[in-house]
């Protein structure tokens, strides 16, 4: 760059600064040791005599110094005229004895005399005079720059007999200090060239990076779009199949009652399978978006899965091989056992589906931790969990199938052969319950799906699958108030609780309810949908036990978000019957609340 000082020129400054000081330590320790000589010399002789050698030691060593001594060094009378000085002077100032008795003004540079008299007039004043700056011309006639030092020289009676002069020669100190001042100013001028480079890096990469966002963000709505339509498919499609077979049974019943035909009962039991479908697939979508009402409870995996083992065997067939391999000392989990149990049947109809030549299949439980590495990247909390694992030795899947297969509706199989919502039910249930899933599988080497679900510090609960018996039925001294604001939704149930032996009391909205429940003391039971308008089930029931302790509640709901439910989970001591019910389950229910 133009101007930059030489590093050798630097480096000659630097050194010569080095040298400078390295001197004046040296005259340091001389002046240390002549001390030292004049203190020894004085223990061998009389008071007297010791003073006069220490002065003529004192003499002569102090004319030693003043002649070697690398600093410029000179004195004057009181009128500012040079009586003595030294090599070094001789040198710096370039000149010789002779000059004793000029003014010392005169061996400066013409434009710093006035300045040196003025210095002079100071030390003559008494002021000791330091680290002033004047100038000189060298043997080369170059201009020098000088520190000047000046000291007055008191005599006995206290009186100014002459001035004591120092002189040292700073101009290379000077060219490195601005030499320095020159470096630092354009390292200051390149850091800031910098400064702004990075900084105008630095614009650019955010809006780079607000672009980036924007896009990502246009691509994450695109596929959240193709995802709720391909989930809108899906349920437009099997919904209009199952609405197909309850509508097209249903008209024919009434084409034949119309005729006086009563063989009608294939059709009813058509359209009655289509509804379950249908109450099947909403249960599965809100599985999938943890929507769900769960009733955990801490159970045992180990048990679960052995009473589980008729049930998988019958399901999967005889040519599928099933082994069962549990963990010794399982830790208890807290879930709802009826959707681990449907999860667990989930996955296996998925790997019997996967060897349709037959097969193996390995249902494992185990206590694992999930550390901080692979929570982080799966985003689960870390900690301690318990694990089933189902294993097929069927086809596999890619990684492209693996990616997508919670995804609601995808499915690998035939047309009619799934809906494509068995894992995406099995994820949301995980979920919900707050645990992990995970599947490892590779083309031809089967598949492994893990469900971590959380330990549960707490005493294991057993678990028993219900065993069907007689539809319980009620009587007509058993009096239940229902509370629906749908008018067809309340008038089959009506039929349904009298079908049932109950007797009943109807009401179409919260307000109805209290007023109704007023004026029937004998009701046991309120049986209340959750979302009305107005005074919603939860409130109705609140006002009703309010007034009547004692009284029993039943809720119903399609969708229990907030009201019954929270964080997906039953809210303690709350009954609840999803819609739609069949009459058995409705049964069940009604005589598992008034018994309990």
């Amino acid at each position: 760059m133009p101007g930059d000082i030489a590093p050798a020129d630097l480096r000659a400054a630097v050194r010569e600064l080095l040298e400078a000081s390295r001197k004046e330590r040296e005259l340091s320790g001389l002046y240390s040791r002549v001390n030292a000589v004049i203190a020894a010399k004085g223990n061998n002789h009389s008071p007297e005599d010791s003073r006069r050698r220490q002065l003529v030691v004192a003499e002569r060593y102090l004319a030693a110094i003043l002649t070697h001594a690398p600093e410029a060094l000179f004195a004057t009378d009181a009128e500012g005229k040079v009586v003595q000085l030294n090599r070094a002077a001789e040198r710096l100032f370039a000149v010789e004895s002779q000059h004793v008795g000029d003014p010392v003004a005169d061996l400066f540079a013409q434009e710093s005399r006035v300045r040196v008299v003025a210095l002079v007039d100071r030390a003559v004043a008494g002021e000791i005079v330091e680290g002033e700056e004047a100038q000189i011309v060298s043997v080369e006639g170059a201009s020098r720059t000088v520190e000047v030092s000046i000291a007055p020289v008191l005599g006995p009676a206290g009186a100014i007999e002459g001035l004591s002069f120092g002189a040292r020669d700073i101009t290379q100190r000077l060219k490195a200090e601005q030499a320095l001042r020159e470096f630092a100013s354009r390292l200051e001028e390149r850091v800031a060239e910098r400064t702004e480079e990075l900084a105008e890096a630095n614009r650019t990469l955010m809006t780079e990076m607000h672009r980036r966002e924007n896009a990502e963000g246009q691509i994450r709505q695109m596929q959240k779009m193709e995802a709720v339509g391909q989930l809108t498919g899906g349920i437009a499609h099997d919904f209009n199949n199952m609405l197909a077979v309850v509508i097209g049974g249903l008209n024919l019943v009434q084409r034949r009652l119309a005729k006086g035909d009563t063989d009608v009962h294939k059709f009813i039991a058509g359209a009655m399978e289509g509804a379950n479908r249908a109450a099947a697939l909403t249960q599965r979508l809100l599985a999938f978006s943890r929507q769900q009402p769960l009733s955990p409870q801490a159970l045992n995996a180990n048990q679960m899965v052995s009473d589980m083992s008729d049930l998988l065997r019958r399901t999967l067939g005889e040519v599928i091989e099933m082994e069962t391999v549990l963990a010794g000392g399982l830790w208890r989990t807290h879930a709802d056992p009826g959707q681990l149990e449907n999860a667990i049947v989930n996955l296996a109809v998925n790997a019997r589906d996967a060897m349709p030549e037959g097969g193996h299949l390995t249902i494992e439980t185990a206590n694992c931790h999930l550390d901080d590495a692979y929570a982080d990247e799966h985003d689960v909390p870390a900690g301690q969990y318990v694990m089933v694992a189902v294993t097929d030795t069927g086809i596999g899947m890619p990684p492209e199938v693996v990616a997508k297969a919670f995804d609601p509706f995808f499915t690998t199989k035939g047309v009619g052969k799934g809906t494509g919502l068995g894992l995406s039910q099995v994820f949301g249930f995980v979920r919900q319950s707050g645990g992990h899933v995970k599947i490892y599988s590779e083309p031809g080497q089967g598949t492994t799906i893990k469900i971590y679900l959380p330990r549960f510090y707490g005493p294991a609960e057993s678990f028993q699958r219900p065993v069907k018996q007689s539809l319980p039925r009620g009587s007509s001294s058993e009096v239940i108030l229902l509370v629906e604001d749908d008018d067809r939704v309340r008038e089959l149930a009506v039929q349904m609780l009298r079908d049932l032996g109950y007797g009943v009391v109807a009401a179409s909205g919260g307000t109805e309810g209290l007023l109704a429940l007023n004026e029937h003391p004998e009701v046991s039971l309120l049986f209340t949908d959750v979302v009305m308008p107005g005074m919603n089930g939860r409130e109705l029931a609140e006002e009703a036990r309010r007034r009547r302790p004692d009284l029993k509640v039943l809720f119903t709901t399609g969708y229990t978000r907030n009201a019954v439910v929270h964080n997906g989970v039953l809210d303690p001591g709350v009954n609840l019957l999803q819609k739609p019910a069949t009459l058995e389950q409705m049964a069940t229910k009604i005589r598992s609340v008034l018994d309990g």
